[in-house]
């Protein structure tokens, strides 16, 4: 019979002395934590996760068809525990903190102007190793109105630069193909030479993005070099991944773009309009982007 961990046994002390929690809510926090606990099983010390394994515990959740109200709680008990071992020594670095909360409601998230993308984009230094990279993923991320996990997946053999579209896989591994700026293939054709003096890893073959141990990349780096850029361009917003999607739909919509063809980019489904959606010409989808982005508009 396992025993239980010493950290647990002062978790609990921790909520209802610190936190003067009823029997009831005690019993929520350890459900929540005992979620996580069981997502990753033996794999991992669950005192050694990093935002990336948490950011992969939401993806499960949302997989699942939980609430977005219900993992915005799950994430705030996991905060909760983090916060505890920190105060316990038990760890230095809080993995919670490069973790995005799930949209709750109607609120919409930042929008970024195109001055304000620009600024970001413009503060990447492409003296260093992976600037080339991060600027042709960030504009790769605006100009196609991607997902984060679109992005990190996006590969190679799904990239047609000659037609300017790319293949992207969505959730539900439901396929689509996107028009792509010739801003951002230019872009990612000049990270094609450093990343061919990779050693890339096994299963990163077909990846677009790699980090410097040529592994693919993950959603909680993409997050964190966001905000990194974000700072050292003065942006004061709060913003992450979803702030350059949203901003895309946003542009084009302010540009005229057709409301359908921008659900039909964001990879948006519905059982009103998918029939709507796939009976879309792929070639007035393509006109419609180079006509209102941006990103072409300035070409």
């Amino acid at each position: 019979m396992e025993t239980t961990p010493q950290w647990l046994k002062k978790y609990v002390a921790f909520l209802k002395l610190e936190k003067s929690l009823s029997s009831n809510s005690v019993s929520a926090y350890l459900s929540d934590l005992q979620k996580l606990m069981d997502y990753v099983g033996d794999a991992k010390d669950i005192l050694l996760l990093d935002a990336s394994d948490l950011e992969e515990f939401l993806c499960q959740l949302r997989d699942l068809g939980i609430h977005p109200r219900s993992q915005a709680r799950i994430l705030s008990g996991l905060k909760s525990f983090y916060k505890f071992l920190i105060i316990e020594d038990y760890i230095r670095k809080d993995p919670t903190e490069l973790v995005e909360a799930p949209q709750l409601g109607t609120h919409l998230p930042e929008v970024l102007s195109l001055k304000e993308i620009d600024a970001i984009l413009d503060s990447i230094d492409l003296s260093v190793k992976e600037g080339q990279r991060n600027k042709a993923m960030l504009e790769t991320l605006y100009s196609c109105g991607l997902r984060v996990s679109e992005l990190v997946k996006l590969k190679l053999s799904q990239c047609y630069f000659k037609d300017e579209y790319i293949l992207v896989e969505g959730k539900g591994s439901k396929q689509r193909l996107v028009p792509i700026s010739n801003k951002a293939i230019k872009e990612i054709e000049l990270w094609m030479p450093d990343r061919n003096l990779l050693s890339v890893q096994k299963g990163s073959e077909d990846y677009v993005f790699l980090n410097r141990r040529g592994a693919g990349l993950t959603r909680s780096m993409i997050f964190r070099i966001i905000k990194q850029q974000a700072a050292l361009a003065g942006i004061q917003k709060n913003i992450g991944p979803h702030t350059f999607r949203h901003s895309f739909a946003t542009h084009l919509l302010e540009g005229g773009a057709n409301l359908r063809v921008i659900q039909q980019m964001l990879g948006h489904e519905s059982i009103q309009t998918t029939e709507i959606y796939t009976h879309m010409d792929k070639t007035y989808l393509r006109e419609q982007i180079l006509t209102f982005h941006p990103r072409n508009l300035r070409q």
